[in-house]
Parts: C-alpha cells; sequence; structure tokens
C-alpha cells in the first residue's frame, strides 16, 4: 500500500510542476467521464465514439474551412492493457461534413489507476496524461497535452465519478498562459446487471488565474444510457446546453 501510493503522490507532483498553459481544442473528438475501467494486462481495446451538435450557440458563426455545426465526430480509441494499474490509448479524430471526411490529427494516453475497487465496489482513483496533435482547422493551438484526474465511488446500483481536468499547450507561444479548467461528473444507477442509466454534466470553468463567470463557463449535461457487459459496451447521450456559452443540443 504505501509503495502504490508513493508512487501515486509522485506523480500528482510531478503533474503539478508540468501543468502550465492550456490550449482548448474546439474539436469535441471525446464526451466521456471516466471511472475505474481499465483494461487487464495484454487486453487490447477499441472504442468508437461519435458526436454531432444538432443545434449551436445563438449567433454562432463559424469561419471559412472551420467543419460546421452538424458535422460527425467519428473517433476510434485503440487500448492496450500494459499492467494492472497502467493503460495506453490512441485516438484518431475524424471529422465528417460537406467536404467529405478528414482526419483531424491523432491523439496518445496513458491512464494510471493505482487505486481500483474490490469486486466491483468502492472507491478508485488515478489520472489519464494525453498528448495530442491536432489540424489548425480544429484548434488554435495545435499541440497539446491534457492531465485529467479520475476520482469516485461505486456500489452495487449507484456509481459517482468525477473528472478535473488541466491542459497544457506546447505550441510555441504558449508559455506562461494560464491552464484552462474542464470538470466533468457523473452519477448513474443500475437498471439491471448490463444496463445503467445517468446524467453526465460538463463545464469549463475558465483558467487557474481566472475562472470565467457562470453565464461565459461552456456547461452540458447530458441524460445517458450504458449498457456494460463482458465484451461489448454501449453508451448514448443527449446533451443539453446550460449556458448562452454552450451549444443547445449535442
Amino acid at each position: 500500500m504505501s509503495t502504490r501510493w508513493g508512487g501515486w503522490r509522485a506523480l500528482v507532483s510531478l503533474l503539478c510542476l508540468l501543468v502550465g498553459p492550456l490550449a482548448r481544442a474546439e474539436l469535441q473528438d471525446e464526451i466521456q467521464v471516466y471511472d475505474d475501467a481499465i483494461n487487464a494486462p495484454g487486453e487490447v481495446g477499441l472504442e468508437l465514439h461519435a458526436n454531432t451538435t444538432l443545434r449551436g450557440r445563438e449567433g454562432d458563426v463559424r469561419p471559412p474551412g472551420v467543419p460546421g455545426l452538424h458535422a460527425l465526430r467519428l473517433t476510434p480509441e485503440f487500448s492496450l492493457g500494459w499492467t494492472r494499474t497502467l493503460e495506453l490509448g490512441a485516438y484518431l479524430p475524424t471529422v465528417t461534413d460537406a467536404d467529405g471526411p478528414r482526419v483531424a490529427g491523432i491523439k496518445l494516453r496513458l491512464k494510471y489507476l493505482p487505486l481500483q475497487t474490490e469486486d466491483g465496489v468502492g472507491g478508485f482513483a488515478g489520472v489519464n496524461i494525453e498528448l495530442s496533435r491536432l489540424g489548425r482547422r480544429y484548434t488554435e493551438v495545435r499541440s497539446t497535452a491534457e492531465a485529467r484526474f479520475i476520482a469516485g465511488y461505486r456500489t452495487r446500483e449507484w456509481l459517482f465519478a468525477v473528472n478535473p481536468t488541466l491542459g497544457v499547450g506546447l505550441s510555441d507561444g504558449q508559455r506562461g498562459r494560464s491552464p484552462d479548467v474542464h470538470l466533468g461528473t457523473k452519477l448513474a444507477r443500475s437498471l439491471s446487471a448490463d444496463w445503467t442509466v445517468g446524467v453526465e454534466h460538463y463545464a469549463g470553468l475558465g483558467t487557474v488565474g481566472q475562472l470565467s463567470s457562470g453565464s461565459a463557463q461552456d456547461k452540458q449535461l447530458f441524460v445517458v444510457l450504458d449498457r456494460t457487459a463482458k465484451r461489448w459496451c454501449f453508451n448514448l447521450g443527449l446533451g443539453r446546453g446550460l449556458s448562452p456559452a454552450s451549444d443547445r443540443w449535442m
């Protein structure tokens, strides 16, 4: 126990030193609250993330060349369990709109989950570190890093998970800028052995140096339906923007 938590404290300290300027990606390739899910050692996984904006912000005008509101964002994610507490992953974000499908960039990640539930019950905690490189039409800062902290508690019937997230801009001119802060939370209730229903809330809170006012924060609330089985998992969500800075429907 002491060795495990010693490594965890060292990683948190390192992240605190590394976190600097955030580059907020304009491409929503993944809408997800991370919980205690992690691949077993040697296990290979494939997830397919798909989302689209049904109705955007009022008066939202996209610059020429930027994908429209109704573009389909489709992102395959490959994962590999490295050890019991470490998982590697890679994303290949794509966007399909009136101009056809395009690869938007690439993302790599490392998930570390030192605190795990016992027999599916109890608390869990970890962090997911992500490096990304996206095209200029999708983000102002092409190279970014992200530290998504994972914490929560699971019972036989309920799941609560929270993801405070900080990001780092790696492109030129980003050093010294205050990092953005995002927060994702999830509360879900089991309907059966395989199905759960719940809500997910996502909020862009501004920067570490200056949090945004409530109306300026990007807030979305999703109603979600999850199927969790041994080999196949499924997640469906319908989201509603809660502030003027948010898209109306996702």
